[in-house]
């Protein structure tokens, strides 16, 4: 997909091709059976999309405060919200509802991301424990210790990618633990 800047014979935003790179590598990691089969996230459009949602959020708050790292994390953000808008069109939503439901996703990714920083800023699993069970269930029960196995995940990447160098995620590499091993 050509980027608005190609369209207009701009340049294209400097971190594009890595936030699109590491975008991928967030829904990679978002998309390991492990989450859905053994911790028992729902297999569902909006279980995926919590899922991706976490993930990016983890990538762009480990740039938020590196030296071009802003920047980076916007193109993540970008590339997040563009390939939403390509898959609500693959799955038929119309022209009209679109930006609608973009609009919605995004407004929901950013609620989620201000409670899982506060949480995670405080230290707080448990805050993070609730507003996981809250959002990835969407107000029914979650299976006994699958939220507490997604809290574990989020603080154990968090530490992981805290040691990943900032010159491999301006590349676009970054790594995900195993999901097996982060929930523990």
């Amino acid at each position: 997909m050509a980027s608005l800047a190609s369209i207009l014979g701009l340049s294209r935003p400097r971190h594009e091709r890595a936030g699109f790179q590491l975008y991928g590598c967030a829904v990679a990691a978002a998309r390991d059976a492990y989450l859905y089969t053994t911790v028992g996230v729902p297999d569902t459009l909006d279980g995926r999309f919590d899922l991706v949602g976490l993930h990016a959020f983890l990538l762009i708050r480990r740039l938020g405060t590196e030296p071009g790292g802003p920047a980076l994390a916007q193109a993540i953000f970008d590339a997040m919200f563009a390939d939403m808008d390509i898959n609500l069109r693959e799955l038929g939503v119309g022209d009209m509802g679109i930006a609608r439901r973009v609009r919605a996703m995004w407004e929901g990714f950013h609620g989620r991301a201000a409670v899982y920083a506060q949480a995670m800023d405080a230290a707080d699993p448990a805050a993070l424990e609730a507003a996981l069970a809250r959002n990835v269930w969407r107000g029914e029960p979650p299976p006994p210790g699958a939220a507490g196995a997604l809290t574990r995940l989020a603080f154990a990447e968090e530490r992981h990618l805290a040691g990943q160098p900032l010159a491999a995620l301006l590349r676009g590499q970054a790594d995900f633990l195993p999901p097996e091993q982060a929930c523990r």
